[in-house]
């Protein structure tokens, strides 16, 4: 079982697009898998326009009434995808952005690479269209999270574009107790990442191309900034096991 996770808050004009084209690349890529999509107390109808996906795929929805913030909602799809599965050394974990920002097409070479061993698969991008200031952020992400987070290898840590095999989040757990994610915004996506990587065996990178959305164009330096400070701040309060294995590229 692949379990495609989805964490959305605020995106009424681009998750349901996100979803059917999932819904179209399964159609061709013949794997079972099943949607775990968390809305964060969204106030723009994000939560209306994905109610009748819940009968159209096979989707969960998760939904709270007030905002729990990105950390939270996407553990609760990690834990929703362990609670489910019953082959954690088999199924795998995909994770996508519901702004739409990264064409869901890319699944199929994330599943490929698990298939092949890969237990923490990396979706770097290769071409992005933020801001300058989101991009330096971006790019100096592995720096900011120094010292207590090392993930050496990587160019690009920030997409959000993974996949995991459900045992190794499930190892995640033990080292790290009841709650694996203590950051919060996009930094959760590094954590994520750091926290998969130090009990994987294998680690593989698949290069993903932005779309060139507007809204993402539009995006505030404010958060970007915000972003900085929040993995600044991670890097200096965790401690997380730098990776052992290496990281393969295709």
């Amino acid at each position: 079982m692949i379990y495609v996770c989805v964490s959305a808050r605020n995106n009424v004009s681009t998750v349901g697009l996100a979803l059917w084209k999932v819904r179209q690349v399964f159609e061709e890529f013949s794997r079972e898998y099943r949607l775990l999509v968390s809305d964060d107390a969204s106030t723009d109808g994000t939560l209306l326009t994905l109610e009748p996906y819940t009968r159209a795929l096979p989707m969960t929805l998760l939904s709270v009434e007030k905002p729990r913030g990105y950390a939270a909602s996407m553990e609760a799809l990690v834990q929703k995808a362990l609670d489910l599965t019953d082959r954690p050394k088999r199924d795998c974990l995909v994770t996508i952005p519901a702004d739409y920002s990264v064409n869901p097409a890319i699944i199929p070479e994330l599943i490929r690479r698990t298939e092949s061993g890969a237990d923490v698969v990396v979706g770097e991008m290769s071409h992005i269209t933020l801001p300058a200031i989101h991009r330096l952020v971006s790019r100096s992400a592995t720096w900011l999270l120094k010292p207590g987070i090392r993930l050496q290898g990587f160019k690009d840590i920030m997409s959000g574009v993974y996949a995991f095999r459900l045992a190794t989040l499930k190892a995640c757990y033990k080292e790290s107790g009841d709650t694996l994610l203590l950051t919060s915004g996009g930094c959760a996506n590094a954590e994520l990442l750091a926290r998969a990587a130090s009990v994987a065996r294998q680690i593989a990178v698949v290069p993903v191309t932005q779309q060139d959305i507007p809204d993402l164009r539009g995006r505030k330096p404010e958060g970007a900034v915000a972003l900085a400070l929040n993995l600044l701040r991670a890097g200096r309060k965790l401690a997380i096991p730098e990776p052992h294995a290496p990281v393969q590229r295709v």
